[in-house]
């Protein structure tokens, strides 16, 4: 197998950006000199930020963009430095324009920050040592050449990328299944519980990531039956389907009966993660790892895996109405196990016709490029992107001018650079980053000083490329690894410029704490509490919510590009919604969220797209079993019921506090089962009639619209400010 094959993607990408950079110094050192390729190294470190494992026109995009940002940046400073008063302000004035390209969304992080690395390289050396027109050429040609060498790696390493993204966006499947199943099998008194509830939180979040990020490689240009095309798109009507899982569940009660089948739908959603699994093993080229046995015949029990059999031999009477939610869990696991056996017959070489067009499925690739529309529309003081601009346009300037009154032999451009990485948009990143930051720059001047006393350029040399591939491989993954990294990094380079400094261990760590302090600070500066956007990611969910309804309750069943374009639109907005309140948990106390009711907002509303889920499977069959005319008048009457619950005006009164319900034993949110929920359950199964139960499936539907609406409306009463009196 391929190294290519077996590597994660960052890993790749760390190798590839290493040996790159490294390429890059060996040959402008051999045409021009040592000195030449340190300044073209400078460009080529501060371009290859942008280099991420993404499609080559990504790459083009991003990195090109980095290059240009970082040779402005080089030129504007090497203008400045025979004027150190204006330093200060040049700093900033460059920091602003950087920060400012974060209003074109997450593709620009990396982007952002080339021109800040750019100042620091320039801080780093010495005033007057070398005229503006050199410095700037080799800063261009060794972004350039970086430039071209990104793209090469692109084109070359695009298929790999792409059944790598695919393997990801499977594994964080497998993590969902699993997630789901300790949830199930976790009794919501148990200490475990919360912690089962943030694992399923946090396995949302991160399906939803590398469902974006295999869409961008295997959407881009996918043929008519495009195997990874098809596998992506059954891995997402997966996802629907688990969150479909969770519904009635709290029905079951708090009994032995009710825990032993909460525990054997756990064993079924394990059955079908190991099958999963097995796929994600196969895209990767891995075979199980040592001691997996048990993993490997769970799988092959799996493919055969009787769920009408799983719930056989139920230690409840037959009487007890528990007994008729059965056959409809019994269909869920069916269908889940329907969509993993095609993923899994697909990866084995199988082909089938995709349900959209190539056309329809680049709809939902992530946007490219830099329209203006969007830097114009942050240009404004409410702008979050706006005030964390000017935010760290501060922050920095004010970091040069403490870094040159210091009292110790600080460098300027590391405290500088350490304010640069410390300070996020937010308060919740800003103090992670602050503590990653501080405890990787330790570890590298741990590592720092095992290195002092070896004497080998070629092996320093060495371990600066090395330094350099993971700084840039890890800085998503676990920044207090890359921080580490690039602390090596930075002291091997300042050694390298001057070795009659030695390695300056404790001014950088003493440099690294009083940056990270700075930027704790001005987080505090002009800052942006998620109490600001809280109205717009509601507004924006509500129309999500009832937009994907009106696709869902179509009569026939809708398909093509449309009802899943909706769909996603539903996620991401519930995800949003989700790292607001998440964000927010960091913040002041008296400008937090109300986390109860935006925590109940987002549940009921997963608990909605769970309902339309159902419904849509009901139908999905054609409607076998339902009369026409009664089905399409249940469904007009529930889509305009759902219309009205999640129209929320724009100045809604407060309502009354939401009661937050005891928690069941499925979900601590769910509202409480009790015996009337129970005595309404259809008394035939699904199989023999599909109406009761499609209409009960649209009045819980209904229940959760309006408790959407509820939880909304109170949480936007307490962050908006009380309107003034009349006449005061």
């Amino acid at each position: 197998m391929s190294i290519a094959r077996r590597l994660p993607a960052f890993a790749i990408n760390g190798l590839t950006v290493a040996a790159g950079i490294g390429l890059i110094q060996l040959l402008v050192a051999a045409v021009a000199g040592p000195h030449a390729a340190l300044l073209a190294l400078s460009g080529a470190i501060c371009t290859s930020l942008a280099d991420m494992p993404v499609p080559a026109v990504r790459t083009w995009h991003r990195v090109s963009a980095a290059g240009v940002l970082s040779v402005a940046a080089a030129l504007a400073m090497a203008l400045l430095k025979p004027h150190p008063a204006w330093l200060g302000p040049g700093i900033a004035a460059i920091t602003f324009v950087a920060m400012m390209t974060m209003a074109w969304g997450v593709r620009a992080g990396a982007v952002s920050f080339a021109p800040i690395l750019a100042v620091v390289f320039s801080l780093a050396s010495p005033a007057g040592a070398d005229p503006v027109l050199p410095v700037v050429a080799w800063n261009a040609a060794g972004s350039a050449a970086y430039l071209g060498w990104s793209l090469l790696c692109a084109r070359a390493l695009a298929r790999p990328y792409q059944r790598l993204a695919l393997a990801e966006a499977l594994r964080a499947t497998v993590q969902l299944l699993q997630a789901r199943a300790d949830l199930i099998a976790t009794p919501a008194a148990a200490p475990e519980a919360r912690a089962a509830m943030r694992a399923w939180v946090l396995g949302e979040a991160a399906l939803a990531d590398r469902v974006q990020a295999a869409r961008d490689f295997v959407f881009a240009d996918p043929t008519p039956t495009s195997r990874p095309a098809a596998m992506l798109l059954r891995a997402i009507d997966l996802r629907d389907l688990l969150l479909a899982s969770r519904l009635d569940l709290e029905l079951l009660g708090d009994d032995a009966g009710s825990r032993w089948l909460l525990a054997q739908t756990a064993q079924a959603l394990r059955h079908l993660g190991a099958r999963l699994d097995a796929v994600d093993r196969a895209l990767r080229g891995r075979a199980p790892p040592a001691g997996a046995a048990e993993a490997a015949e769970a799988a092959t029990a799996a493919a055969g895996f009787d769920y009408a059999a799983l719930y056989a031999q139920a230690p409840i009477a037959a009487d007890d109405p528990r007994s008729r939610l059965l056959p409809a869990l019994v269909m869920r696991l069916r269908a889940m196990d329907a969509v993993v056996d095609r993923i899994a017959t697909l990866q084995q070489g199988a082909s089938e016709a995709l349900p959209l067009q190539p056309a329809e499925l680049q709809r939902f690739v992530a946007p490219e490029g830099w329209p203006l529309r969007a830097l114009w529309s942050q240009l404004h003081l409410a702008s979050p992107v706006a005030r964390h601009a000017l935010r760290a346009a501060l922050a920095l300037g004010s970091a040069y001018v403490i870094g040159r009154h210091l009292p110790w032999a600080s460098h300027p451009h590391w405290l500088v650079l350490s304010v640069a990485v410390v300070l996020r948009g937010n308060l919740e990143q800003t103090l992670s980053r602050r503590n990653a930051r501080v405890g990787g720059t330790l570890l590298g001047c741990a590592l720092v000083l095992a290195l002092a006393g070896l004497h080998t350029p070629a092996l320093l040399a060495g371990v600066f490329l090395l330094a350099v591939g993971t700084a840039h491989a890890f800085v998503l993954q676990r920044y207090w690894v890359s921080a580490g990294a690039a602390t090596v990094m930075a002291l091997l380079q300042v050694h390298a410029v001057n070795p009659a400094l030695g390695f300056p261990v404790a001014e950088r760590a003493a440099d690294t704490l009083l940056g990270a302090l700075l930027a704790w600070g001005f987080s505090y500066v002009l800052p942006s509490w998620e109490r600001r956007q809280l109205p717009s990611a509601v507004e924006a969910a509500l129309k999500a919510l009832d937009d994907y309804a009106a696709h869902a309750l179509r009569w026939p069943a809708a398909e093509g590009v449309q009802p899943r374009m909706a769909r996603r639109r539903a996620y991401d907005a519930l995800s949003a919604l989700a790292a607001t309140l998440q964000r927010s948990r960091a913040e002041p106390r008296g400008v937090q969220l109300p986390v109860a009711q935006v925590a109940a907002m987002i549940d009921h509303g997963q608990r909605l797209m769970a309902h339309l889920s159902m419904v849509r499977m009901i139908l999905a069959g054609s409607g076998v079993g339902l009369e026409p005319a009664a089905t399409l008048q249940a469904l007009q009457r529930a889509q305009a019921a759902l219309r009205e619950c999640l129209q929320l005006p724009p100045a809604a009164p407060a309502a009354p506090p939401l009661a937050v319900a005891p928690p069941g034993p499925d979900d601590p949110a769910a509202p409480p089962a009790g015996p009337d929920d129970l005595a309404v359950l259809p008394a035939e199964a699904p199989s023999e009639d599909l109406m009761p139960w499609l209409q009960r499936r649209l009045q819980g539907l209904q229940r959760d619209a309006r408790l959407v609406r509820s939880a909304a409306a109170t949480a936007l009463a307490q962050v908006r400010p009380p309107a003034a009196a009349p006449g005061g």
